[in-house]
């Protein structure tokens, strides 16, 4: 399969695909990209045919209007399903010269019938994925004979659909790695890169590598010897994939080359193409940037810039997910969860023979006022026991929503279905479940189950006598880009744009939810334990306290009664010495994501200052040390402020050494670069009612003229609270020697109230404490 394609002017592709032996080649064929129109409303929910839903004639002006386009090379009449579970039915279809045609011929069947008569099908899937479907025999698209050769390896002639099912490369990709230096970061003009040849295809976005090797060579100089020497470089290495630390550099190169233009070359051939320029989004009410886009010939680019699979797993499990959906290298790299599960959802789509709606819409079926009240009530949530609590346990169903779909056969085509309208399926919304197997399940089982065979194969290679450090990193990557997919295939389903969503899948797989979360309290709670917390698909548990030892049930034999009651595997995930739930911050009752624990596998001391050795020991959910907006200063007082906790279980100790950091600032002695806060901003600085620190980092970067902007992050650092101007903080890129000691002290406090806020001290009897005022009310904590 291909793992690069190039979409030409002319209508034809020139795909790439690796060979074990021969390297990378290339073949070029003429393509006709194909979408579907039908009539719509001709059927019901149920998928019968409507009284007077007879299409003859209907497409008679439509046709007519295709076959005389010059941008359509024929149409014809094919019958395909246009929704799971219903009968094939007669659509038209129609192929495009160029598949950058496809919307713009679709929109026109709104204008021939401007009521709404049609509906139209596989119009915007993007163009590798719908290309790779259509050559993997998969869509309805035409792929036809053409050759061509690469620099490096032999020529390929012949159909595409000879071609190997499996998608994954024969071989994994070479890579190539063009960083920026650190200090170099923010920079229009880049004085300097670090071209790095990858040894493993594990490199994570931080800049290591969790396999392999990774060793850089700095190149410096003028812009024209820099973008010279990386060319030479790419070139002599031949890589597949370009690992970039940001696209802007792909034209910022071949401007800065000294070569004719069009002539410079990052790909295995000259020149470059934008894919799509940079823009502003809104996702689940988050505000994002998404930076400018661009493909080079014959060489996949990975952003980090503009990843979030590769951030969060690893380049091998962007790989899997490639084998899964059949989306190129590049389109998976920068690819949202949704997106993959969604080509996920559209391969399980073709293969049943159903076409996928331009624009979804499918109507939510009547329901009573008490039904939708008692539906719309998301996941269950148990209240936090405050406090620090000994000898803890906590457990986790493995993919919880995921295995409802799969066990409960909860799926967009057979929820509240027609033929069992009076059974009572789903608990407390009285919804039938269909018996007829459902997509959905179809689609993630395989999912559920190969992450399974992952996480096994982890375990069994860690307790080898000698671990094989690259292929657990290897699987790890490919565990955790299916975790993220599983994640958000619940959540998917109640998602307005979702291809092939339903709310009544997502109301229903949270009911069951809920019932298998309250089944296992009340038989853990029977079996002599005590519920701490539970959220959603995880609970903490500790021995009650009124059992005796004897009378209470071992806790794996517990998690296994409850796995074959709920059919779901109840895991024990940890046990910890102990686990500090904070209290909410200005309510009564416990937060529900914020706490602290303390591994019991972990030593009794860890040192200080060792970063990976806390890492290694305590867990942490919600609290300063975990938020990536958190100052580096700040986030290592709190680390250290639970070593002296844990190693003391004096609170007054820990408010001694969070005085010592206080003083630390007062002084001077804290390097300004360990103080810097990033925000990401959501509307531009004259935009905000408020005039907060971020808001004046955004005035200082608009004065400087520093990129910046609604959904990009801002770093600054602090220096004068008390302004109201954009005087009051500096970037991290400028040359910063002061900072507002008084307003990082306040976060100091706010991130020690989170260590003993489950002690009963409250952020007032952390602050006079840590400045010396004497408090009666600190004198005495809970230590439940």
């Amino acid at each position: 399969m291909a793992f690069v394609t190039d979409f030409r002017d002319d209508g034809r592709v020139r795909a790439w695909t690796l060979d074990p032996e021969d390297g990378a080649s290339a073949v070029t064929r003429a393509y006709a990209p194909r979408f579907y129109v039908g009539v719509r409303g001709r059927r019901d929910g149920d998928g019968r045919l409507r009284d007077g839903a007879d299409d003859r004639g209907r497409f008679v002006d439509l046709r007519a209007h295709y076959e005389a386009h010059p941008d359509v090379l024929g149409t014809s009449f094919v019958h395909k399903r246009t929704y799971f579970g219903r009968p094939p039915e007669r659509l038209l279809a129609v192929d495009a010269t160029h598949v950058d045609r496809v919307r713009s011929l679709a929109r026109q069947a709104h204008e021939v019938a401007p009521t709404g008569d049609f509906a139209c099908y596989d119009v915007d899937l993007s163009p590798g994925f719908r290309y790779h479907l259509d050559a993997l025999g998969e869509g309805g698209g035409r792929v036809v004979g053409g050759a061509g050769s690469s620099r490096r390896a032999r020529a390929a002639d012949g159909e595409f659909a000879s071609a190997p099912t499996n998608p994954t490369p024969a071989r994994d990709p070479e890579t190539f790695a063009v960083e920026v230096p650190e200090g170099e970061r923010g920079s229009d003009a880049y004085g300097a890169l670090v071209v790095d040849n990858v040894a493993s295809s594990t490199r994570r976005a931080d800049g290591t590598a969790t396999g392999g090797s990774v060793e850089g060579d700095r190149v410096s100089g003028d812009p024209a010897h820099v973008a010279a020497a990386v060319e030479s470089r790419i070139e002599a290495a031949d890589p597949d994939v370009l690992v970039l630390d940001t696209a802007k550099l792909v034209p910022r190169l071949a401007a800065a080359s000294d070569a004719p233009a069009g002539e410079y070359a990052l790909g295995r051939r000259p020149g470059y193409r934008e894919l799509a320029g940079e823009s502003t989004f809104t996702s689940y009410g988050q505000v994002g940037h998404s930076p400018a886009r661009y493909a080079v010939p014959g060489r996949a680019i990975v952003d980090l810039s503009n990843t979030f699979f590769v951030n969060e797993t690893s380049i091998d499990g962007v790989l899997d997910l490639v084998a899964r959906s059949h989306k190129p290298l590049q389109e998976a790299a920068w690819a949202s969860i949704g997106n993959v599960l969604t080509a996920i959802q559209i391969r399980e789509a073709r293969d049943r023979g159903v076409v996928v709606p331009w624009h979804a819409w499918r109507h939510e079926e009547f329901a009573s006022m008490r039904t939708l009240h008692d539906a719309d009530r998301g996941g269950l949530t148990l209240s936090p026991a405050v406090g620090r609590h000994r000898d803890v346990h906590e457990l986790d169903f493995s993919s919880l929503y995921p295995n409802v779909i799969c066990t409960r056969n909860v799926s967009p085509d057979t929820i509240r279905c027609h033929c069992h309208r009076h059974r009572e399926d789903v608990p407390g919304l009285g919804y039938a479940v269909c018996d007829r197997d459902g997509y959905l399940p179809d689609v993630l089982q395989p999912i559920v189950d190969d992450r399974d065979d992952y996480k096994a194969a982890i375990a069994a290679e860690r307790a080898s006598d000698d671990p094989d450090r690259e292929r657990i990193a290897d699987l790890e990557g490919r565990s955790s880009a299916l975790k993220w997919i599983l994640v958000s295939c619940f959540g998917y389903q109640g998602f307005s744009n979702a291809k092939f969503g339903r709310i009544e899948c997502h109301e229903a797989i949270n009911a069951y939810a809920r019932e298998i979360l309250l089944s296992a309290k009340e038989r853990l709670e029977a079996g002599g334990w005590r519920v701490l917390h539970g959220i959603v698909d995880s609970i903490w548990v500790t021995p009650a306290p009124d059992v005796d030892d004897a009378a209470r049930e071992p806790l794996d034999a517990l998690a296994s009664e409850i796995t074959d009651a709920v059919d779901v595997r109840l895991e024990h995930e940890a046990h910890y010495d102990w686990v500090a739930f904070c209290p909410l911050a200005d309510k009564e009752g416990g937060a529900l994501t914020k706490y602290v624990a303390k591994r019991a596998d972990a030593p009794d001391a860890v040192p200080a200052g060792d970063r990976d050795a806390f890492s290694d020991a305590f867990k942490l959910r919600g609290v300063a040390a975990r938020r990536r907006n958190t100052p580096e200063f700040v986030a290592d007082v709190q680390r250290e402020c639970l070593r002296v906790l844990d190693a003391t279980d004096d609170p007054r100790a820990v408010a001694e050494r969070a005085r010592e950091a206080v003083d630390r600032l007062r002084r001077g002695d804290v390097d300004p670069d360990r103080l810097v806060a990033r925000r990401r901003t959501s509307k531009p600085a004259d935009a905000y009612q408020r005039y907060t620190d971020a808001t004046a980092a955004l005035d200082r970067a608009r004065e400087q003229g520093v990129p910046a902007g609604p959904g990009r992050d801002v770093e600054y650092v602090v220096v004068d609270a008390d302004k109201t101007t954009r005087e009051r903080v500096r970037l991290a890129s400028e040359d910063v020697d002061r900072y507002d000691a008084d307003h990082y002290a306040t976060q100091l406090v706010r991130a020690v109230a989170d260590v003993l806020g489950p002690l009963d001290w409250s952020r007032e009897d952390v602050r006079d404490a840590i400045h010396g005022h004497e408090n009666a009310s600190i004198g005495s904590y809970s230590e439940d």
